[in-house]
């Protein structure tokens, strides 16, 4: 996927959901994985020419992996000119080393998130952009489904009152196949995670679904997709289609 394409899916879901205001501070969580680094990539472009000027900080949680090594993301961020902030912690010590935790991606996660919205108030940030694109979101719903017994999955714009901050997510028209693409193409410096139980998740398990109704019933992803769009889901903002 060229720059341009991913600038034109990522200018239409901001502008759909009304997710950027002047003079934003947003913050964006950068794993090392594909999917944050083509954001921070996509962020940082579209606030060369956006009509609402923003500011844009990039934060990333070590959480203590053995081998995982952010010199390179660090070296992208002074590219594109973006402030990059890392926060140390000793989260995987505590999830799997201390606690033992037989089911440790919910409290990695919580644990996560708690430094990750510390950091983002400490630098005056009023946004997050976090890098879910359109397969989590197909992935969320039927997970949703599957194991809560709900038609639910995660919101373009959420407002989280406790913080007062809110939560973004402007790659939600782009397909994962186009992020792999934009990644190999752009040679991002993808951090390759360490965590032993990646690939070992409910998460996994409902992309592997995905994937396969897809090739039973070709097109299936991209109409429970616009049937997340079009199905009045509660808790969602008004779509303003551009």
């Amino acid at each position: 996927m060229k720059l341009q394409k991913l600038l034109s899916y990522t200018r239409k879901a901001i502008d759909d959901f009304q997710m950027i205001q002047p003079n934003d501070v947003i913050a964006v969580g950068i794993s090392g994985g594909k999917d944050s680094l083509t954001l921070l990539y996509a962020l940082a472009n579209l606030r060369n020419f956006y009509p609402n000027p923003f500011t844009l900080k990039a934060i990333t949680v070590d959480l203590g992996m053995p081998d995982m090594d952010f010199t390179k993301v660090k070296e992208l961020c002074e590219q594109l000119d973006v402030e990059y902030t890392i926060v140390d912690t000793e989260i995987f010590d505590i999830v799997f080393e201390h606690r033992k935790e037989t089911n440790p991606c919910s409290l990695c996660a919580k644990m996560r998130k708690g430094a990750l919205n510390q950091k983002i108030k400490e630098l005056g940030c009023n946004k997050i952009a976090y890098a879910h694109h359109k397969d989590d979101l197909v992935e969320t719903m039927l997970m949703s489904m599957l194991f809560e017994g709900r038609w639910h999955t995660f919101s373009p714009v959420t407002h989280l009152d406790r913080m007062d901050l809110t939560l973004i997510r402007p790659l939600l028209y782009v397909n994962e196949s186009d992020i792999i693409g934009f990644r190999n193409k752009m040679n991002l410096p993808v951090v390759k995670s360490s965590c032993p139980m990646d690939g070992h998740s409910k998460r996994e398990y409902a992309k592997n679904l995905v994937k396969q109704l897809n090739k039973d019933h070709k097109g299936a992803r991209d109409r429970m997709f616009h049937a997340i769009l079009n199905g009045e889901m509660e808790g969602w903002p008004i779509r303003y289609l551009s």
